[in-house]
């Protein structure tokens, strides 16, 4: 029996295909699942058709927290070509000045010196501190960043800074959608799951308890189990 859907998952700042292992390998029997590369774009808009140029007429799409501002600018420009939407770890605001402002710190610490400078200061707040220094999580998301490398990572920034406000779009979403997050999200925390929940007319809201920003990474067989129900 063939898949019976198409899964697109769509990485976060400076995550690779690493980041959904755990859930490429174990949802295969539900879907014929492709990463999406988000490096090669600086903005949301130019991602998203690019994710949209490659897909087949009909998918379900995940993304995490980068890749969840492209999910939700996916269904802004193809509604009808998207089957169900999960948005882990993410969120419908705009940046503010201070986040803007931190962002373009980050760019500049990236350009002196060595690269893998940026993640370690990163670290603290995308994991659970219990995973500070597990080499499964902490590892992974190293490894990562040095693949993405330093040119990516600036467009990505840019485009995160760029994104719109996407709060008011939420009501439009037609879809079954998935809201997951890790309870101890520092980026993304409760308060903004609930406003998007709010929006949403088809939202279900799951939290993966001592889980950070990283929830596929982090808590795998969680979120991979919500995932196979959310494809059900």
């Amino acid at each position: 029996m063939p898949p019976r859907h198409h899964l697109i998952l769509l990485p976060g700042l400076l995550n690779d295909a690493a980041l959904w292992r755990h859930q490429v390998e174990n949802l295969r029997d539900l879907a014929e699942i492709t990463v999406a590369d988000l490096t090669l774009d600086n903005t949301i808009s130019a991602m998203a058709e690019r994710v949209l140029a490659a897909a087949p007429d009909r998918f379900a799409i995940a993304g995490l927290s980068l890749g969840g501002y492209v999910a939700q600018e996916i269904v802004r420009q193809a509604p009808d070509r998207v089957e169900r939407l999960a948005l882990v770890d993410t969120n419908a605001r705009a940046d503010n000045e201070a986040q803007r402002k931190a962002r373009q710190d980050l760019i500049k610490l990236s350009e002196i010196g060595t690269f893998k400078g940026v993640t370690p200061r990163l670290l603290p707040n995308l994991v659970h501190p219990s995973r500070l220094s597990d080499p499964a999580v902490a590892g992974v998301i190293m490894e990562m960043a040095e693949r993405v490398g330093q040119d990516a990572f600036k467009r990505q920034q840019e485009a995160i800074m760029g994104r719109k406000d996407g709060r008011g779009d939420l009501t439009a979403v037609a879809v079954p959608t998935l809201l997951l997050a890790g309870r101890q999200d520092i980026l993304c925390p409760p308060k903004v799951q609930e406003e998007m929940l709010a929006a949403l007319p088809k939202g279900k809201l799951v939290y993966v308890e001592d889980c950070g920003h990283l929830a596929p990474l982090e808590r795998p067989y969680a979120t991979t189990s919500v995932l196979r129900y959310w494809l059900q």
